[in-house]
């Protein structure tokens, strides 16, 4: 299985935190954002290369960033090339180019580079593998002011999905698509049919909303009163964000 990091946004929401660094690598307690992400991805055991795919402004600071970080697994960064928020191609665009740069053929792991989490993804693989169907991850947000903010989900009975809305207005479900997808590799044809279909090329619930109408599509839930998760893309989440995982690195010693 390969895994894919979709890191070329320039996060002006941050600026001037990230003016100069792409946000995936501000600390945390001390240690970058996708450093976690990819201990998370390691405990898998099961993802033998991890392909970062930055842009122009960036490309510079994540390889000399992996050029020290100690991994199990192989670690290709890839630039798009991009240089601005005018020409970006977009987090499913980042995907398609990922794919292709590395000739990916494979089973695959999409996790959005910005996630900060305590929960590990093994159970949620293993859903994947049971299933062979794409899987997605779920964040139970236990209230609809919150949903609102973020891709709502509507499961059946067997986790199937239902029905997407990308930040509704009035949610029908507290589940958030959180930004982790396992997806099988029939799918990478998937995603350049969606693209050629001139579909929306920027946030990654766009294609979910698509692809669960074409396949089955499972959600795996993690549920807010037993995990943490961030989305860190604004001043404020990343101040709470270091906040909780100072506690729990203090808790934990």
């Amino acid at each position: 299985m390969k895994a894919i990091i979709p890191a070329a946004g320039y996060a002006t929401r941050l600026y001037p935190l990230t003016e100069f660094q792409p946000k995936h690598l501000l600390p945390v307690v001390g240690k970058p954002i996708i450093a976690y992400v990819i201990e998370k991805i390691e405990e898998l055991n099961v993802v033998d290369e991890i392909v970062i795919v930055t842009n122009e402004k960036f490309y510079h600071h994540f390889k000399s960033w992996a050029r020290n970080f100690k991994c199990s697994i192989k670690i290709k960064v890839v630039n798009d090339r991009t240089t601005s928020v005018d020409d970006r191609l977009g987090a499913i665009g980042d995907m398609k180019f990922g794919l292709t740069k590395a000739e990916i053929d494979d089973d695959l792991l999409i996790i959005s580079g910005d996630n900060l989490f305590d929960f590990s993804l093994v159970e949620m693989h293993q859903m994947f593998v049971e299933k062979q169907k794409s899987v997605i991850s779920l964040y139970d947000v236990r209230t609809f002011e919150a949903a609102s903010k973020i891709g709502v989900v509507e499961l059946d009975r067997d986790d199937k999905i239902v029905g997407f809305v990308e930040k509704p207005k009035h949610p029908k479900s507290t589940l958030g698509s959180i930004g982790i997808y396992f997806y099988p590799k029939i799918v990478i044809k998937r995603i350049s049919e969606y693209l050629e279909l001139g579909n929306n090329p920027d946030a990654p619930g766009h294609l979910l909303e698509w692809l669960y109408k074409k396949e089955d599509v499972y959600g795996f839930i993690f549920d807010k009163r037993d995990y943490e998760w961030f989305d860190v893309g604004s001043l404020a989440s990343y101040q709470e964000a270091n906040k909780v995982w100072d506690v729990k690195v203090r808790t934990n010693k």
